[in-house]
């Protein structure tokens, strides 16, 4: 196996310094953020290789905690329940999860100090406010003499690591898959990281160094999940999703159909590692789990694109477009929420999406489209909603997705191309099951009825006890009306004339 590191420094460069463990200090401290697990876990696997002992700590931090706007957010809860997992094993082991609440540059540091550690061990998170955290962790550190060590762990290339033959950053994603794919080499990329877990520090000795950590001593209430939390159900559901890698090519863009892997959420937290993923699906072997690790390849893809590009976290990519006036309606706005446009498949990807945090890959595309070409809406007030809502929000992959489906972001879906919804739900929900699922008040109707209940006879409104513009809305805008609106502004935007 191989391990790198880096100084403080975060402005990482192309070439990496492979760390050399032949030093080892006396004692280390492993920082878990978007890791909680024990498996293939690279900082921990370079903790336990250059110290003699290492405690693993996690901090609730505040910075963060203090922005969302509900008590019982739900990644709150997965956090927590996957961290109580992550304590038993460590406690398994005669050890325990060191748990902290507060700024991490200053408990860090101070949890340091209090253990006599010569080393503080983590993996890098590439977010904008994560690498001014970690280089003034890191500033505090070295002030006391400890040494900061930042490991590539949550994706298997990261920025300035997969670049052009010029040897600049890629703006479009096949070109970018394809130099993935040509610097990818299974054996060293996506070999398996494993820690030595004898070389933990006893939990009698750091029980004192831990806070009190249920959910009401960090402010919050738990909520309900869609998935399970923790290592143990990301191997299970990576599992399970196995035998269904074949197919995924095949079953993946239908809502109704049990075809993804759901792994999201865990990939995000780190609950399962990239690498584990990457090498089921290179034992898989078969066409359909090739489309779905190029699925992960886009994962790192927006996780380049906001490297490189991090004013897109407020900007659009193509400048051109900052400028663009969206003239939709506020109370449009309201209605794509709460899942009452009129619009069926709309209306039962919202609702999903409120009741469970999670919304299937194909219906982010076309609620994203019809919000931002439909209702004319910015689409930067349906990232921050589908920030605070999803349970596997990630700032890359949400901002990217959203300046995507929008035509404003990097490789984006042409502006002249609109999902159209009524099309979208025929093909992919066909009998109407996912609909039905999440809008009961059209569970009655049938065929092309569901679809669009507009089209619907008189008779068969009255035998499926639906009255429009009562029991369901109408709907709100006209899709065809919408869509030349849409090429308009955005072609006036672009400095083009419409095709």
């Amino acid at each position: 196996m191989h391990y790198e590191s880096t100084s403080v420094q975060m402005n990482l460069p192309a070439s990496r310094v492979e760390s050399q463990v032949s030093n080892c200090v006396y004692r280390g401290l492993c920082w878990i953020r978007r890791d909680l697990r024990l498996k293939d876990h690279t900082s921990l696997a370079l903790a336990t290789a250059a110290a003699e002992s290492v405690a693993v700590v996690f901090v609730f931090d505040t910075n963060i905690l203090k922005h969302l706007q509900d008590r019982n957010d739900r990644r709150v809860t997965f956090i927590h329940e996957s961290l109580r997992e992550l304590d038993a094993k460590l406690r398994a082991l005669g050890s325990m999860l060191v748990v902290r609440h507060g700024n991490p540059v200053d408990e860090i540091p101070a949890l340091a100090s209090a253990l006599g550690c010569e080393a503080v061990f983590t993996a890098r998170d590439y977010d904008p406010y994560a690498i001014a955290r970690d280089q003034e962790v890191g500033g505090k550190l070295a002030a006391k003499g400890v040494e900061f060590r930042t490991v590539k762990d949550s994706v298997v290339f990261e920025g300035g690591e997969v670049l052009s033959q010029a040897g600049s950053p890629l703006r479009i994603y096949s070109p970018y898959a394809k130099a993935w794919r040509n610097r990818f080499q299974a054996r060293t990329d996506a070999d398996e990281r494993t820690p030595e877990l004898t070389r933990l520090i006893s939990a009698i000795e750091l029980t004192e160094h831990s806070v009190s950590w249920e959910m009401a001593d960090v402010g919050f209430e738990p909520n309900s999940l869609w998935l399970k939390p923790g290592e143990d159900a990301a191997n299970e559901l990576l599992e399970a999703f196995r035998p269904k890698a074949s197919s995924y090519g095949a079953d993946r863009d239908f809502p109704a159909k049990s075809g993804t892997s759901a792994i999201s959420t865990h990939l995000r937290f780190g609950t399962i590692s990239i690498r584990e993923c990457v090498r089921m699906a290179l034992e898989v072997g078969t066409s359909g789990a090739d489309k779905w690790f190029a699925e992960l390849i886009w994962r790192e893809f927006y996780q380049d694109i906001l490297f490189h590009n991090p004013k897109v976290v407020t900007d659009t990519f193509q400048p051109q477009f900052n400028s663009l006036a969206y003239p939709g309606e506020d109370a449009w706005f309201e209605a794509w929420k709460e899942g009452k446009t009129g619009y069926p498949i709309i209306d039962a990807a919202m609702r999903c999406f409120n009741a469970t945090g999670w919304m299937h890959n194909r219906l982010r595309m076309v609620v994203a489209s019809f919000l931002t070409k439909d209702l004319l809406i910015d689409y930067r007030r349906g990232e921050a909603y589908f920030a605070r809502y999803l349970l596997d929000f990630d700032l890359a992959s949400n901002n990217g997705g959203w300046q995507w489906a929008a035509s404003v972001g990097a490789d984006p879906q042409p502006y002249f191309r609109i999902f159209n919804p009524f099309l979208q739900s025929v093909k992919f929900d066909p009998d109407g099951e996912f609909i039905r699922q999440w809008v009961p008040e059209l569970a009655h109707l049938t065929g092309k009825s569901i679809h669009v209940p507009t089209e619907a006879t008189a008779m068969e409104l009255a035998a499926a006890g639906i009255e429009l513009g009562i029991t369901y809305p109408l709907p709100i805008v006209d899709h065809s009306v919408q869509r030349d609106l849409a090429i308009a502004l955005l072609a006036e935007c672009k400095g083009s004339a419409t095709p």
